[in-house]
């Protein structure tokens, strides 16, 4: 039986309930059905909230909600409108309750939770096992009026992906088809990836591909951006040729004409032969300038006049060097942000920015994460199957659970890393939830070190975007402190009500 420790301080013990029409009956007549599931359940246990969704019209419950607050004083009761389509429709319940328990969590990081499984329909019941077994840690509970309130106990732990067909992704397959996309190209093959924002940007980039375009391929850090580039080199008519990648932000600034252009001997101190550069070495092929944002302005002048010129010169030497080359470059910065700054020039962005690539973020990439925890484990294991001792390795489904649940800041560069190290902690050949939290890493507070009333004026400041930063920071927070609810948001940040805040999130394009 799975319990929780309520007496410890600042945690907090909230109630997760559908409401059914036997919970709306009870009030009206208690004679044949007694008070009802969720007021048997607040009524016995000890909650400090009860979080009530509804699938009914607001009006026809408008009298139980009163009738249960009468009896239960002492808990708070948020009621959640929740619209389905169908009650009995998995995927969106599994959908909808997810992203109201994401909310809840993110905002009370220390409750615990407990999922009534007696109101609702089976499917919704359904869906708490499933949550309250994969996602969430939560105890189960059902009443009856013959029996009172009991714990459910399952014995078996379920890998978060172990999910009803219902609720998966559909076949891929079958997506391309429906949004008539061309198979991609076996270049493409090492980029794992099943969810629908991914294929869409494959399909751009098997287009791109074929063309001697620039590519501008944007992301954060971790995310594989010289993986995508180096795929649409690989499908492109140049594949037989070099592809240079040049990481601009790893060359010292003294070395950087140097690095990038070439030499002549004797073009500088210790220049005791001519060396080619990486443009130069690109010749025919494509050069990857992977974190151009990196580049001091007057680096990203130079590499401008080649790209408009296709020629470079060598340090030291007067004559130009005629060049054919495909450019792609990358960033996790945002380049148009960089050139409002002044730091990078706009003439440069616009010759990069033909064809925009924006890989998404792992956790922007619903049903791709177990693909690649399967994927990178087993190229750890191929990589490792020589050395003494090698044991292969497996996740265990509560293993499996806590990668599936985390943030994955870092990316896929992140998951691999952590990965790499729960294999290497784990004696046996089972990779366990001990391993895994051994090895993850601890989620950085995202501040620059830098105070808002501090920042330097001397180059310019963009005051609007401040004062969208500022709003941006603070809805996001006081919406996570109310569990969503605007209007408590609103009155917690100073505003009118919750359409004022609808206006100010609307203004500064809060996501």
């Amino acid at each position: 039986m799975t319990t929780f420790d309520t007496t410890k301080p600042n945690i907090l013990h909230y109630l997760v309930s559908w409401l059914g029409m036997t919970d709306i009956n009870a009030c009206k007549s208690q004679e044949n059905i007694g008070i009802g599931p969720v007021a048997q359940a607040v009524q016995q246990g000890k909650y400090d909230q009860l979080i009530l969704l509804n699938n009914y019209p607001p009006e026809q419950i408008s009298e139980y909600i009163r009738w249960l607050e009468s009896i239960a004083s002492k808990i708070s009761i948020d009621i959640r409108q929740v619209t389905l389509t169908s009650p009995t429709n998995y995927a969106e319940i599994y959908e909808k309750v997810s992203s109201i328990l994401d909310v809840l969590v993110n905002a009370k990081p220390s409750i615990r939770l407990t999922f009534h499984l007696s109101p609702g329909t089976p499917a919704m019941a359904a869906v708490w096992i499933i949550l309250a077994r994969t996602r969430f840690q939560a105890e189960l509970i059902e009443s009856s009026r013959e029996h009172g309130v009991r714990s459910v106990d399952f014995p078996f732990d379920l890998s978060a992906e172990y999910l009803p067909d219902v609720a998966r992704q559909k076949d891929a397959r079958l997506e391309c088809i429906s949004a008539a996309l061309p198979p991609l190209e076996p270049a493409f093959d090492d980029i794992i990836h099943r969810c629908r924002p991914m294929q869409r940007i494959l399909h751009k980039a098997k287009k791109v591909s074929l063309r001697t375009l620039p590519v501008l391929i944007e992301g954060e850090s971790g995310t594989g951006k010289e993986l995508l580039a180096r795929a649409i080199h690989r499908a492109s008519p140049r594949r037989d040729a070099p592809f240079v990648a040049v990481n601009c932000g790893a060359i010292p600034s003294e070395l950087l004409e140097s690095e990038l252009f070439g030499h002549v001997k004797g073009a500088f101190t210790g220049a005791h032969q001519g060396r080619a550069g990486f443009f130069e070495t690109a010749h025919q092929g494509t050069l990857f300038l992977d974190e151009i944002g990196e580049l001091p302005l007057s680096a990203q002048v130079k590499v401008l006049r080649a790209l408009q010129e296709n020629e470079i010169q060598r340090v030291g030497e007067s004559k130009a060097v005629k060049l054919d080359i495909r450019v792609m470059a990358a960033t996790n910065r945002d380049l148009l942000r960089e050139v409002s700054l002044g730091r990078f020039r706009a003439d440069l962005f616009y010759r990069l920015a033909v064809a925009v690539l924006k890989l998404p973020a792992l956790k922007d990439r619903p049903g791709d994460l177990g693909l690649l925890m399967d994927s990178l484990l087993d190229h750890i294991n191929r990589e490792a199957r020589d050395e003494p001792g090698f044991k292969h390795k497996q996740l265990t489904p509560s293993a499996r659970n806590i990668l599936l649940g985390h943030s994955w800041p870092g990316n896929v560069r992140e998951l691999m890393n952590t990965l790499m190290r729960a294999a290497i902690w784990s004696d046996g050949p089972s990779i366990s939830e001990e391993d895994i939290l051994e090895a993850m890493l601890p989620i950085m507070d995202n501040q620059d070190g830098q105070s808002i009333l501090n920042r330097s004026i001397e180059q310019g400041l963009d005051l609007p975007q401040v004062m969208g930063e500022v709003a941006e920071h603070y809805i996001h927070k006081a919406l996570k402190e109310t569990g969503g609810n605007k209007t408590k948001a609103a009155k917690m940040l100073g505003l009118k009500n919750y359409q004022t805040l609808d206006n100010w999130i609307e203004k500064y394009g809060v996501g």
